[in-house]
């Protein structure tokens, strides 16, 4: 009995995590990577340890970040279909643009983009972030948008998922 029900505590627990973690979009949870590893690269001298700093490559990630991420918002817009993750549904599947290189190219853009922000920080918390923002994109953020895509399109998704890979 102990067993089954720390099981069910653990599962409740994953789910009331999960529900939190959708509810704040990875715009949001990207801005709190940051200013976290900020706040930790601030009271620590990790560039007199060992200095990361590649500004010429900080720039180039964080311009292809913000081009993919507004190239695909854009594009979201111009096809009048939802932008919010947590929408009940989506007026229109997508697969055009950026989406033909990549499911998900707004994320893709955070992750470059906070890649970027640690190239011109040079500290070693702030390679952190992109790892972050990519671990909740791809474990709590894309199956939960997956799994509606998938009841709301059904064989069109599945046939889209089989052609263009999540990442790259």
């Amino acid at each position: 009995m102990g067993s089954k029900g720390g099981i069910m505590r653990s599962q409740a627990s994953h789910e009331f995590l999960d529900s939190i973690m959708v509810k704040l979009p990875p715009p949001v949870w990207t801005l709190i990577y940051l200013i976290v590893a900020g706040t930790v690269s601030a009271y620590y001298p990790w560039r007199e340890i060992v200095d990361l700093r590649g500004i010429a490559l900080g720039v180039l990630l964080l311009a292809i970040g913000f081009a993919s991420a507004f190239w695909a918002a854009g594009l979201f817009r111009r096809e009048g279909t939802e932008i919010n993750p947590t929408s009940e549904a989506n007026k229109k599947l997508v697969v055009s643009g950026p989406f033909r290189y990549t499911r998900n190219p707004m994320y893709l853009g955070l992750v470059l983009a906070s890649a970027g922000v640690a190239f011109l920080a040079g500290s070693l918390p702030m390679f952190v972030v992109p790892v972050l923002v990519f671990a909740t994109a791809n474990w709590v953020h894309i199956p939960f948008e997956e799994a509606k895509m998938r009841r709301q399109f059904g064989a069109a998704f599945d046939d889209y998922t089989r052609r263009t890979r999540r990442w790259l």
